[in-house]
């Protein structure tokens, strides 16, 4: 059916001024994968824009292990987990992402979109204060708009000053690796702020857990804090875990009111259990192959000492997560395209993802990588760092 002439000409003007203004976007298709290679057009590439931080996304036991629970029970979980779409497979990865971050309970949701936006909108009401980050993820800010809370939004890394005029409970909410810049939220001061203020602390850790701390437990292993400093604490399975899913993590009563309230848990779809399968194999594998974190680190020092070599200023990131600032959004465009025409791939973020002015190029590394693929990348950078960069002394 085609759409009323009014909505044609809207979508239409509103779809030319994306283009006009640098800032369209278009799908790309992956017809391959293997590590940190990709194919694109029948032409391969060396993906740096990828979450996959262990190297775990093309793992053959977490194949292995969604290919025995596809041949024993299918593929879909055919029902919401209140239904008949919770299978034993969900409740036993349920129970081991709790023991592995120290908490009382685990509950899945089918993505991290949905665990934000089902918590906020379930924990704060019109009568509430949602204290957030002014960098945080787009579905922790969507989470307390869908809320109707009050959102107050505080400075990068800072602390934000409760008020104590609402007659509701507050929340302070952040990332705990911020998903653009890479740095980490100042999570031990939220936590002695949330004590004293009588606030709960949220810290969605999408891009920490499996990556920090020498057991993978994320920023509260990264800054020796427990469930007891947050008492909510948000994973996705599709990052360090290489699958699909995520989940939330804290006591009992917090899971079970969550089961009560929390709409984008009560009335979707669960994942299969097939990838609940292949995310206790990733959840395994995290534990026990502590080389994975180590040799991303050592991935992270080489990079970052090669792009200061050549002159290119970094962010203050020591996470996989690391960003190349440019400025306007058509010049991180062409920067993306030069570095494709050398077989590079790595995607130009834009507003209204980042602030006006700091369109980059969100550059991410992964335990799949090696050092010559490195290389490769920064040998790239440097031809293109007198036209794209201004560089540093």
């Amino acid at each position: 059916m085609n759409l009323p002439e009014i909505w044609k000409s809207t979508l239409e003007s509103r779809v030319t001024a994306c283009q006009e203004a640098g800032l369209f976007r278009s799908v790309r298709v992956i017809e391959e994968r293997r590590g940190a290679h990709v194919q694109v057009n029948g032409h391969a590439f060396l993906n740096f824009s990828s979450n996959d931080y262990l190297g775990l996304a093309t793992d053959v036991r977490l194949v292995e292990a969604a290919k025995k629970e596809l041949l024993q029970n299918g593929v879909g979980s055919g029902a919401a987990h209140l239904v008949t779409g919770h299978s034993k497979s969900h409740q036993a990865l349920e129970e081991e992402l709790a023991d592995f971050l120290g908490c009382e309970k685990a509950l899945i949701f089918s993505t991290g979109y949905m665990a934000n936006l089902g918590v906020l909108s379930s924990l704060a009401g019109r009568h509430s204060r949602i204290y957030q980050d002014r960098l945080n993820h787009a579905s922790l800010l969507d989470g307390a708009r869908l809320s109707g809370a009050k959102l107050i939004r505080y400075a990068h890394r800072g602390l934000p000053e409760i008020s104590k005029e609402s007659d509701g409970a507050s929340l302070i909410v952040s990332d705990g690796v911020f998903s653009m810049d890479g740095d980490l939220a100042e999570v031990p001061e939220l936590a002695d702020l949330a004590r004293r203020s009588g606030a709960l602390l949220v810290i969605d850790d999408a891009h920490g857990i499996g990556v920090l701390g020498h057991g993978g437990r994320g920023v509260l292993e990264f800054f020796n804090l427990d469930s007891g400093d947050v008492p909510v604490l948000i994973g996705t399975l599709g990052k360090a875990f290489g699958t699909f899913g995520a989940f939330v993590a804290g006591s009992d009563l917090l899971v079970r009111y969550l089961i009560q309230k929390a709409r984008t848990y009560i009335y979707t779809t669960a994942i299969p259990a097939a990838l609940a399968e292949a995310s206790r194999a990733a959840l395994r594998i995290v534990r026990e192959e502590s080389w994975r974190r180590a040799y991303l680190q050592d991935l992270i020092k080489y990079f970052r000492s090669g792009v200061s070599q050549i002159g290119i200023p970094l962010l203050p990131s020591h996470s996989p997560i690391q960003p190349l600032v440019v400025g306007g959004a058509e010049t991180a465009t062409r920067l993306s395209k030069r570095l494709q025409e050398q077989g590079i791939l790595l995607a130009a973020i834009r507003p209204p993802t980042v602030p006006e002015g700091t369109a980059r190029l969100r550059c991410t590394l992964s335990a799949a990588h090696t050092h010559a693929d490195l290389d490769r990348m920064l040998d790239a950078l440097n031809l293109l760092r007198e036209d794209f960069f201004e560089t540093i002394p």
